[in-house]
């Protein structure tokens, strides 16, 4: 091959990567633009739900529906943009006959974001702020996932206020991955470059055969756009390892009613029934049942988990 040729292919080449260089540029730039122009749409189609409560200097919003004697305060699991409209199905089965809560932390839902570090202390004691402030006092902690881990700390923080707890398919201390690293500059870097938009549309309806109709789901998705992966829960992400390592020194109070909810068949935990057992072994009043569903009990299985608590509740003559 001449010199001549050999210059020529290599001027091609360098065109060709230049071009794809140029391609690659030119389409993040494009997911930036769309997630930064549709943000600021979406934001003005976000429609208010429940009430703002002055939490630590800061807004957290508070969603109660039903006017039962009892009270159920529902803690999301982590990463739900929009927990009171995620709990949306549940709420439909509790609320005729109790006063359903939900909380929304920092960094959910139409909450404030926050710099305060997402400790399951400062988390724990924010929640309980928010309830003094609506004078809620006595009631049954129920919550999903992470809030598992949260709730060890809040039940053994204010005995005198919880009657029962109930897990939704909760996080316990010892489970699989719960000590993993988890990249969390590079999942900040996606979030600021738009990228998670992009996910999200590429998904689909992920509430496709749901009991969530369409403004419901619409709404879920822009809150979801607006909150997904941001400052405040990847700051959560951070303390992962620190707030799961310290619940591990921390039980369920003998003497409280304990109700766990747990997926039948969890194919990643292959211990998830025998964790939830040695949890209810730690009550004296523990009752443990297994659902036929996936991790969001709740949004296919809430007409038994409300069934279930009703009667739990009646069993151990809790008024």
């Amino acid at each position: 091959m001449s010199k001549a040729i050999l210059k020529k292919s290599l001027k091609r080449l360098l065109i060709a990567a230049a071009s794809l260089l140029a391609l690659i540029v030119l389409f993040f730039v494009i997911v930036y633009t769309v997630d930064v122009v549709s943000s600021k749409s979406e934001a003005k189609k976000i429609e208010s739900y429940g009430q703002l409560v002055p939490v630590d200097g800061k807004q957290m919003n508070v969603l109660i529906e039903g006017n039962g004697d009892d009270t159920i305060v529902l803690i999301p699991g982590f990463g739900t943009a929009a927990p009171a409209l995620d709990f949306k199905p549940l709420i439909e089965q509790l609320s005729p006959t109790n006063k359903v809560v939900v909380v929304e932390p920092f960094g959910y839902g139409l909450s404030d974001e926050t710099d305060k570090e997402r400790t399951t202390e400062n988390i724990a004691s924010e929640i309980h702020e928010a309830l003094q402030q609506l004078h809620i006092n006595r009631y049954t902690l129920m919550g999903h996932s992470i809030a598992g881990i949260y709730s060890l700390q809040y039940v053994n923080q204010y005995p005198d206020e919880i009657k029962a707890f109930v897990g939704i398919d909760t996080s316990v201390p010892n489970q699989v991955g719960s000590d993993d690293e988890i990249p969390i500059e590079s999942i900040g870097t996606l979030k600021k470059m738009g990228i998670f938009r992009l996910v999200n549309k590429l998904q689909g309806d992920i509430y496709v055969g749901l009991p969530f109709d369409e403004k419901t789901k619409e709404q879920m998705g822009y809150i979801s756009n607006k909150n997904l992966n941001n400052d405040t829960t990847l700051n959560e992400m951070k303390h992962f390892n620190d707030n799961f390592e310290a619940a591990k020194q921390q039980v369920f109070p003998k003497q409280l009613p304990l109700l766990i909810f747990v997926q039948k068949n969890n194919t990643e935990q292959l211990d998830w029934i025998a964790l939830h057992e040695e949890q209810i072994k730690q009550s004296d009043r523990g009752k443990l049942v297994l659902l036929d569903g996936d991790h969001y009990l709740h949004h296919t299985l809430s007409k038994e988990i409300a069934e279930g608590y009703k009667q739990f509740m009646q069993d151990q003559n809790i008024k």
